[in-house]
Parts: C-alpha cells; sequence; structure tokens
C-alpha cells in the first residue's frame, strides 16, 4: 500500500490544525490580547487602504506563492485581509491566489520539470505522489485527491505527468473554494471573537480531511 509522506500525512496535518484552533482560541479568550491584535489589525487597515490596489495585489501573490511552497503560508495575514475588506473579498482573492500559484507549480512541472522541483519540493514526497496519481487523472479523482491532499505538490505531479492544465485548472477551482470559506470563516471567527464559527468550522474542515485522506488511501491501495 502506498503511503502518504510522514510530513503531510493525515494525523500529522490534523494536527496541526488543532494546534492553530486551540491557539486562536486561547488568544482570543484574552480580552488584552484579543484588543492588541484588533489595535495592530487597525493600524493595518489603514496602511492598506492606502493602497487599494497595491494591497490586493500583494495578498494575491502571496497566496499564490504560499501555493508553490509548502513551507509558505498566506494565513498570518488572512486575520488582517478580513478585517479590512471583510470575508466575501477576501475569499475571492485568496481563491484567486491559490488559483494563480497552483497553475504555475502545474507550468513549472510541465517545462522544466524535476531540475527545477528539487529546489522548490522535497524531490522523495513529488515522487511518491507522481506515482500514487499515475492512475488517477481523471477529473473527479484528480479533483479528489486536490481535496485530500497538499495542492503543491499535486500540482507537480501532475505537471510531471503531462496532466491537461484545463482539467486540472478546473478540479482546483472546485477543490479550493471550499478550504478558502473555511480558513476565512475561521479568521473572522477569531476576529470577532465568535469561538463557536471559529471552532465548528474547524471540526467540520478536520472531519473531512481525514475521510477524504482515507477513501484516497483506500483508491491508492486498490490500484
Amino acid at each position: 500500500m502506498s503511503r502518504l509522506p510522514v510530513l503531510h500525512h493525515p494525523a500529522a496535518r490534523a494536527a496541526l490544525l488543532v494546534l492553530l484552533v486551540g491557539g486562536l482560541v486561547l488568544l482570543g479568550l484574552s480580552p488584552a490580547v484579543h484588543g492588541a491584535v484588533i489595535d495592530l489589525l487597525e493600524a493595518s487597515r489603514g496602511v492598506i487602504a492606502a493602497h487599494p490596489v497595491a494591497g490586493p495585489l500583494a495578498f494575491v501573490l502571496l497566496a499564490a506563492v504560499s501555493a508553490l511552497l509548502t513551507f509558505v503560508s498566506s494565513a498570518v495575514l488572512l486575520p488582517v485581509a478580513v478585517y479590512t475588506w471583510g470575508p466575501s473579498v477576501t475569499i475571492l482573492l485568496l481563491w484567486v491566489g491559490w488559483l494563480l500559484g497552483g497553475v504555475i507549480a502545474h507550468s513549472l512541472a510541465w517545462y522544466f520539470g524535476r531540475p527545477l522541483l528539487n529546489w522548490l519540493a522535497p524531490e522523495e514526497s513529488v515522487a511518491r505522489y507522481e506515482r500514487m496519481l499515475r492512475a488517477h487523472t481523471g477529473f473527479t479523482e484528480i479533483l479528489l485527491f486536490q481535496l485530500a491532499l497538499p495542492s503543491e505538490l499535486v500540482g507537480y505531479a501532475l505537471g510531471l505527468m503531462r496532466c491537461p492544465l484545463g482539467r486540472y485548472v478546473a478540479a482546483l477551482a472546485v477543490a479550493e473554494l471550499p478550504y478558502a470559506v473555511g480558513t476565512v470563516l475561521i479568521s473572522q471567527g477569531f476576529v470577532q471573537r465568535d469561538f463557536r464559527t471559529l471552532v465548528g468550522v474547524s471540526a467540520v474542515g478536520l472531519l473531512a480531511m481525514l475521510v477524504l485522506a482515507r477513501v484516497v488511501q483506500r483508491r491508492v491501495a486498490r490500484r
């Protein structure tokens, strides 16, 4: 049976999510700490408001980079984005940024292959994902893998396999939307100290992550 890379194992990703949500809850429970965070967000909103084009563009580009590199995350800026633009605009910007990053990841793998990818992602992880995806390149299967696994590695693997860009982007667009909505709702829950939303959305996301990962593991094992 094919195994997921250790750093991207569902249990490890679930543990990281629990730690992140627990940290947000602890910060939100302290009125002093939460007030200091809100003061910082208010100051940041003023800076972003002074750059109505550069601000959203920078956020989209950072989201794109986070979709290319495992160790880069746009999560730290999500509370600022939600506080400044509101949830709907933030969801759109985040989704567009992730799509852009996915297209770049796929294109880099397609045109430059493994020599460049070795600088961007662990070679063993990309190779393992390529083996896992070798017999799963239909739209529904790509969508399932995008939902269950780290999207940057899936994008690299599918690019190496010459998976058609249109099929990949269509599946990526569908897969990234619920993640964008969920992440923004979690950030909004923290900003508004709405712990019910914060914990509830996180719990649903955690359950979906584990179930989808199990489905993928069974499909891979059958092949």
